[in-house]
Protein backbone atom coordinates (compact mmCIF):
# COMPACT_ATOMS: atom_id res chain seq x y z
CA UNK A 1 0.00 0.00 0.00
CA UNK A 2 1.30 3.44 -0.88
CA UNK A 3 0.44 6.64 0.86
CA UNK A 4 -0.95 9.24 -1.54
CA UNK A 5 -0.05 12.14 0.80
CA UNK A 6 3.72 11.35 0.80
CA UNK A 7 5.03 13.78 -1.87
CA UNK A 8 8.72 14.55 -2.28
CA UNK A 9 10.01 18.10 -2.89
CA UNK A 10 10.51 21.46 -1.24
CA UNK A 11 7.87 23.67 0.21
CA UNK A 12 7.52 27.21 -1.03
CA UNK A 13 8.77 28.50 2.34
CA UNK A 14 12.01 26.48 2.02
CA UNK A 15 12.62 27.79 -1.51
CA UNK A 16 11.98 31.40 -0.49
CA UNK A 17 14.26 31.03 2.52
CA UNK A 18 17.13 29.67 0.39
CA UNK A 19 16.67 32.43 -2.20
CA UNK A 20 16.62 35.10 0.54
CA UNK A 21 19.87 33.79 2.04
CA UNK A 22 21.51 33.61 -1.40
CA UNK A 23 20.32 37.16 -2.13
CA UNK A 24 21.84 38.44 1.11
CA UNK A 25 25.16 36.78 0.29
CA UNK A 26 25.22 38.31 -3.21
CA UNK A 27 24.27 41.71 -1.80
CA UNK A 28 27.15 41.61 0.70
CA UNK A 29 29.61 40.61 -2.04
CA UNK A 30 28.48 43.39 -4.38
CA UNK A 31 28.66 45.97 -1.60
CA UNK A 32 32.10 44.84 -0.39
CA UNK A 33 33.72 44.31 -3.82
CA UNK A 34 33.95 47.98 -4.92
CA UNK A 35 35.35 48.99 -1.53
CA UNK A 36 37.97 46.24 -1.78
CA UNK A 37 38.93 47.29 -5.31
CA UNK A 38 39.18 50.95 -4.25
CA UNK A 39 41.37 49.91 -1.32
CA UNK A 40 43.67 47.96 -3.66
CA UNK A 41 43.99 50.92 -6.04
CA UNK A 42 44.77 53.27 -3.13
CA UNK A 43 47.38 50.83 -1.80
CA UNK A 44 49.11 50.92 -5.20
CA UNK A 45 48.93 54.73 -5.20
CA UNK A 46 50.55 54.82 -1.75
CA UNK A 47 53.32 52.51 -3.00
CA UNK A 48 53.86 54.77 -6.02
CA UNK A 49 54.06 57.84 -3.77
CA UNK A 50 56.61 56.11 -1.54
CA UNK A 51 58.62 55.40 -4.69
CA UNK A 52 58.45 59.05 -5.79
CA UNK A 53 59.48 60.21 -2.31
CA UNK A 54 62.43 57.83 -2.46
CA UNK A 55 63.35 59.24 -5.90
CA UNK A 56 63.25 62.79 -4.49
CA UNK A 57 65.51 61.69 -1.63
CA UNK A 58 67.96 60.04 -4.06
CA UNK A 59 67.98 63.16 -6.26
CA UNK A 60 68.63 65.34 -3.23
CA UNK A 61 71.46 63.10 -2.02
CA UNK A 62 73.19 63.30 -5.40
CA UNK A 63 72.62 67.03 -6.02
CA UNK A 64 74.09 68.78 -2.96
CA UNK A 65 70.83 68.70 -1.02
CA UNK A 66 68.82 70.40 -3.77
CA UNK A 67 65.51 69.23 -5.15
CA UNK A 68 64.55 69.37 -8.83
CA UNK A 69 63.14 72.72 -9.89
CA UNK A 70 59.75 72.28 -11.61
CA UNK A 71 60.32 75.52 -13.51
CA UNK A 72 63.51 74.13 -15.07
CA UNK A 73 62.64 71.45 -17.63
CA UNK A 74 66.14 69.97 -17.43
CA UNK A 75 65.87 69.36 -13.68
CA UNK A 76 62.52 67.61 -13.93
CA UNK A 77 63.59 65.58 -16.98
CA UNK A 78 66.77 64.48 -15.17
CA UNK A 79 64.68 63.59 -12.12
CA UNK A 80 62.20 61.55 -14.19
CA UNK A 81 64.79 59.67 -16.25
CA UNK A 82 67.46 59.04 -13.64
CA UNK A 83 65.48 58.63 -10.46
CA UNK A 84 61.99 57.43 -11.41
CA UNK A 85 62.61 55.26 -14.52
CA UNK A 86 65.10 55.67 -17.40
CA UNK A 87 62.36 55.09 -19.97
CA UNK A 88 60.13 57.87 -18.57
CA UNK A 89 59.68 61.12 -20.43
CA UNK A 90 58.28 64.35 -19.10
CA UNK A 91 56.12 66.62 -21.24
CA UNK A 92 55.83 70.39 -20.84
CA UNK A 93 53.14 69.92 -18.18
CA UNK A 94 55.41 67.60 -16.12
CA UNK A 95 53.29 64.55 -16.99
CA UNK A 96 55.30 61.36 -16.61
CA UNK A 97 54.82 59.06 -19.59
CA UNK A 98 56.43 56.13 -21.38
CA UNK A 99 57.65 54.51 -18.17
CA UNK A 100 58.58 50.90 -18.91
CA UNK A 101 57.27 49.55 -15.64
CA UNK A 102 53.91 51.30 -16.13
CA UNK A 103 54.41 53.93 -13.45
CA UNK A 104 50.91 55.33 -13.83
CA UNK A 105 47.87 55.72 -11.64
CA UNK A 106 45.88 52.45 -11.36
CA UNK A 107 43.14 54.03 -13.50
CA UNK A 108 45.69 54.37 -16.34
CA UNK A 109 46.18 58.15 -16.14
CA UNK A 110 49.71 59.55 -16.11
CA UNK A 111 50.97 61.09 -12.89
CA UNK A 112 51.86 64.79 -12.99
CA UNK A 113 54.57 66.17 -10.70
CA UNK A 114 53.93 69.74 -9.59
CA UNK A 115 55.28 72.05 -6.93
CA UNK A 116 52.61 72.35 -4.27
CA UNK A 117 51.05 75.59 -3.15
CA UNK A 118 50.50 75.99 0.57
CA UNK A 119 47.09 77.54 -0.16
CA UNK A 120 45.73 74.50 -2.06
CA UNK A 121 42.56 72.90 -0.87
CA UNK A 122 41.94 69.18 -0.88
CA UNK A 123 40.36 67.81 -4.06
CA UNK A 124 37.27 65.63 -3.85
CA UNK A 125 38.81 62.80 -5.85
CA UNK A 126 41.96 61.63 -7.60
CA UNK A 127 43.42 64.49 -9.66
CA UNK A 128 46.66 62.64 -10.62
CA UNK A 129 48.89 65.49 -9.37
CA UNK A 130 51.83 64.56 -7.17
CA UNK A 131 52.44 67.76 -5.24
CA UNK A 132 55.80 68.28 -3.61
CA UNK A 133 56.65 70.85 -0.99
CA UNK A 134 60.15 71.84 0.08
CA UNK A 135 60.98 72.85 3.66
CA UNK A 136 57.91 70.86 4.66
CA UNK A 137 56.69 67.89 6.62
CA UNK A 138 53.39 66.06 6.88
CA UNK A 139 50.81 67.07 9.41
CA UNK A 140 48.13 64.42 9.03
CA UNK A 141 46.90 64.56 5.44
CA UNK A 142 48.44 67.96 4.71
CA UNK A 143 51.97 69.16 4.06
CA UNK A 144 53.06 72.08 6.21
CA UNK A 145 55.80 74.30 4.79
CA UNK A 146 57.94 76.22 7.23
CA UNK A 147 61.55 77.42 7.11
CA UNK A 148 62.14 75.78 10.51
CA UNK A 149 62.03 72.35 8.81
CA UNK A 150 65.11 73.23 6.74
CA UNK A 151 65.83 73.16 3.04
CA UNK A 152 66.53 69.41 3.06
CA UNK A 153 63.01 68.45 4.07
CA UNK A 154 60.36 67.55 1.52
CA UNK A 155 56.78 66.36 1.67
CA UNK A 156 54.57 65.03 -1.10
CA UNK A 157 50.81 64.75 -1.23
CA UNK A 158 48.47 62.82 -3.52
CA UNK A 159 44.68 62.72 -3.46
CA UNK A 160 43.38 59.17 -3.17
CA UNK A 161 40.05 57.78 -4.26
CA UNK A 162 37.34 58.83 -1.85
CA UNK A 163 38.99 62.18 -1.09
CA UNK A 164 41.61 61.02 1.43
CA UNK A 165 45.10 62.45 0.92
CA UNK A 166 48.36 60.52 1.12
CA UNK A 167 51.12 62.62 2.64
CA UNK A 168 54.70 61.40 2.89
CA UNK A 169 57.84 63.20 3.99
CA UNK A 170 61.52 62.53 4.59
CA UNK A 171 61.44 63.58 8.25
Amino acid sequence: MTNKNNKKGFTIIEVVLVLAIAGLIFLMVFIALPALQRSQRNTRRRQDMARILSAFNDYQANNNGNFPNPDTAGDMEKFAKKYVDPSCTLDTNNNLSGCADQFVDPDGTQYTIIKGDSQESKADNVDHNIRFYTSAKCNGEAATSDAKYGTRSIAITYVLEGGAVYCGDNQ
